[in-house]
């Protein structure tokens, strides 16, 4: 049985209710950030790298 993401007032009983547009459900897609483990990565190694090199020379 297949069921639309459109849900239907078959459940409105009231007269205000039944007066409602119907219910919809919306899905957002998620917004791709994907190089963000990648810059963290990056700025950690270079911040990690100067502190060192400037101890050492």
């Amino acid at each position: 049985m297949k069921r639309r993401i459109v849900l239907t007032n078959e459940s409105a009983r009231h007269p205000f209710r039944q007066k409602l547009p119907p219910f919809r459900v919306e899905r957002v897609a998620p917004v791709a950030d994907d190089d963000k483990d990648l810059k963290l990565f990056v700025l950690s190694f270079t911040a990690f790298f100067i502190a060192i090199y400037s101890f050492i020379g």
